[in-house]
């Protein structure tokens, strides 16, 4: 995390999380869900404005990271933002070598090669369980056929309680509530 986020962490201690606000897709893309996108539905309905300024990326990119109870988020100095997840928390690159990268730029290594019954291809990695780029489905199934990982089958419904994240913290949120 960056120290200026840290700082503001311990300056201002109670600042209220922020719920439903930021969303992230299947393929590693940020966006940003105001008041009307909202109420318009859940992510996978409404996804608002895809974020693409390099910086404000790579200032959310070091600042994501989990809670205690799986839920995602990005510290925004002293602001929690909870981040909606289409999918998994992490997006994988698969790059030369079988070299995975997450969608904010870490390298992790890979445990476990699974696929869901839609045909979706996931890692379990050093970093947890992220789903592999569209892009990048071909270079798994090249591994998968020449032995470099084997294929697990899993039920995509079933992934979020075994590999410990929440898709939506702000239905969550709303759930705890009432």
């Amino acid at each position: 995390m960056d120290d200026i986020v840290l700082q503001a962490m311990v300056k201002w201690p109670k600042v209220p999380a922020c719920y439903g606000w930021l969303g992230l897709d299947a393929r590693g893309r940020w966006y940003l869900r105001d008041e009307t996108v909202q109420s318009v539905g859940d992510f996978a309905h409404s996804k608002g404005d895809w974020l693409q300024h390099d910086k404000l990326l790579a200032f959310i990119a070091r600042n994501y990271g989990a809670d205690d109870q799986g839920q995602w988020f990005f510290q925004n100095g002293p602001q929690r933002v909870y981040v909606e997840l289409e999918n998994t928390p992490w997006i994988w690159r698969i790059g030369p070598g079988l070299k995975v990268q997450s969608h904010t730029g870490q390298t992790a290594t890979v445990s476990a090669c699974l696929v869901d019954e839609t045909g979706h291809v996931y890692l379990a990695t050093s970093l947890g369980l992220g789903l592999v780029h569209s892009q990048d489905v071909a270079l798994a199934a090249d591994a998968i056929e020449q032995g470099d990982w084997s294929v697990q089958n899993v039920s995509a419904q079933a992934l979020p309680e075994a590999f410990g994240f929440v898709r939506s913290p702000a239905q969550r949120q709303e759930g705890f509530s009432h």
